[in-house]
């Protein structure tokens, strides 16, 4: 089967939100938006979902964003806007541009976004150090230090 002369590749996008638009109209079908978290892939080339054929996909920021994060014990438990319930490691969470928290997810296979209700619930269980101005998280019997990058 040969695809048509005027068929054209979708321009698939996900927000800095984790809203994924075709051609700037938003997908919003529950089983389209699972069918294409599920296939997203990424490699040197950059997002994609392999069909018959690459389809590239323009991601703003990171595919992912935490929505809700609790503590459950010693562990970081969150929920991800597909619905996928996660334990973070701690040890990926870093501090990027605008001091937006991030960490790795799906097997470490993608970074992802904290929400900013998720950023607040990941602050209340910090502990801060006016002597230093550092903050800390402690789980498990180990301090993970919250801080910002290294200015450039």
């Amino acid at each position: 089967m040969s695809i048509p002369d005027t068929w054209q590749l979708p321009k698939l996008r996900v927000d800095v939100d984790g809203a994924w638009y075709d051609d700037d109209v938003e997908i919003t079908h529950p089983g389209v938006l699972a069918n294409l978290r599920a296939s997203l892939r990424r490699d040197a080339g950059g997002y994609f979902i392999q069909t018959r054929v690459r389809i590239p996909v323009t991601v703003d920021d990171v595919p992912w964003v935490v929505t809700r994060v609790e503590r459950r014990d010693d562990r970081l438990h969150a929920i991800l806007n597909d619905g996928t319930e996660i334990t973070i490691d701690p040890a990926t969470l870093r501090i990027g541009p605008g001091d937006v928290p991030y960490c790795t997810v799906k097997d470490s296979a993608f970074q992802a976004r904290l929400s900013r209700a998720a950023t607040y619930q990941l602050l209340a269980f910090g502990e801060y150090d006016e002597r230093t101005d550092r903050g800390a998280l402690r789980l498990g019997g180990r301090d993970y230090e919250l801080r910002r990058p290294a200015a450039s």
